[in-house]
């Protein structure tokens, strides 16, 4: 028994806008389900090796909440490339200095680690405010649905 992939005619992906607020979200359990929209695993046509996925507008990036005391223990590094250029900064200093970057690297991680996932990252538009300029588009206002846990 043999089983193949299916393969969708790159012009019948149709490609939806999807706004999502992440005030008061728990940010892995926000993170997951925008990269499996990003993926398009939501869809019947999902293709492991194709970009069938829709674009996704999260608004709100600094009201987005960790548990426990990931605020001041959960570290972010970054290097310059340069002798001694690491940089590092936790959770509660990069939400007041660069809260986009957060979402973006927390959905960034789960997104395959080649030319495709690079590709798909494009498709992830983060603001820190209430307010974006993808209203040409006509974005559909998802709900993610999480459990809220304790916590800040």
């Amino acid at each position: 028994m043999m089983t193949k992939t299916y393969l969708p005619p790159v012009d019948s992906i149709e490609r939806k806008w999807y706004v999502i607020d992440a005030a008061d979200q728990r940010l892995g359990r926000l993170a997951t389900e925008i990269a499996q929209i990003i993926r398009g695993k939501n869809k019947p046509t999902y293709t492991p090796h194709m970009d069938t996925g829709d674009f996704v507008i999260v608004v709100n990036a600094q009201k987005v909440a960790v548990t426990g005391k990931k605020g001041e223990q959960k570290i972010y590094r970054r290097h310059s490339g340069r002798p001694g250029g690491m940089k590092t900064e936790t959770f509660d200093q990069l939400q007041s200095r660069v809260p986009e970057r957060i979402i973006e690297k927390a959905v960034k991680g789960m997104l395959p680690k080649n030319a495709l996932g690079r590709q798909l990252f494009t498709k992830l538009k983060v603001y820190s405010g209430p307010t974006h300029p993808h209203q040409a588009q006509e974005p559909e206002v998802l709900k993610i649905d999480t459990i809220p846990t304790g916590g800040k």
